[in-house]
This record gives structure tokens, C-alpha cells and sequence, in this order.
């Protein structure tokens, strides 16, 4: 499908029920060990977490973005390890980093 966008015509991709393709990163994700639930950058600081992520890739587990430290993306920055995942119960929400979607 081409797309019209301010005069130049762009290709649509997606799949058929307009989400968008599923994340091949999600896929090289190996399921790692959890590591403990704390951020560590943040007990460093003195600071609080609103929320903490784990990173599908190794286990290492820090803040999210709305948290004071925003650890979990400076992992990703040293790491380049692209998914992490809501460290909560009974929680399915993954992030990619390299798409900057839900995945």
C-alpha cells in the first residue's frame, strides 16, 4: 500500500489489522535469571523508582523512564540489549528500545 504524505508517496507497511510487525528483537531474547528487585543505580543516588524494568537479555533489572534515574535506558545505551519487560506479577508489557514501541 502507498501512502500520500505531504506530496511524497510513501510504502505502508503493517500487518492487516493495522498493528504494527512483530519485533524480531523480541524473538533474540534469551529469558534470563531475574536479578533482584531494586534498581541498583538508584540505591547508589538515593534515589526512588517508580517502576522497575528487566532486561530480557541478561536479568539486570532498573528504573523506567518515568523514574528519577532511568536506569533501564542507560543499560540499554552500555548494552545495546534491545527488550525489557514490566518487573511486576501477572504483567505481560514489553519494551523495545530500537523500535520505541510496545512490544
Amino acid at each position: 500500500m502507498t501512502l500520500k504524505i505531504d506530496g511524497v508517496e510513501v510504502s505502508a507497511r503493517g500487518s492487516l489489522n493495522g498493528q504494527a510487525p512483530r519485533c524480531e528483537h523480541l524473538d533474540m531474547a534469551p529469558g534470563a535469571e531475574y536479578g533482584l528487585p531494586q534498581c541498583a543505580g538508584c540505591l547508589i543516588l538515593g534515589l526512588s523508582w517508580t517502576r522497575l524494568l528487566v532486561c530480557l537479555t541478561c536479568g539486570w533489572v532498573a528504573c523506567s523512564d518515568d523514574s528519577p534515574g532511568g536506569h533501564a535506558r542507560e543499560h540499554y545505551r552500555e548494552t545495546d540489549h534491545p527488550v525489557v519487560g514490566a518487573l511486576a506479577p501477572l504483567t505481560a508489557w514489553r519494551w523495545c528500545y530500537v523500535h520505541e514501541r510496545t512490544v
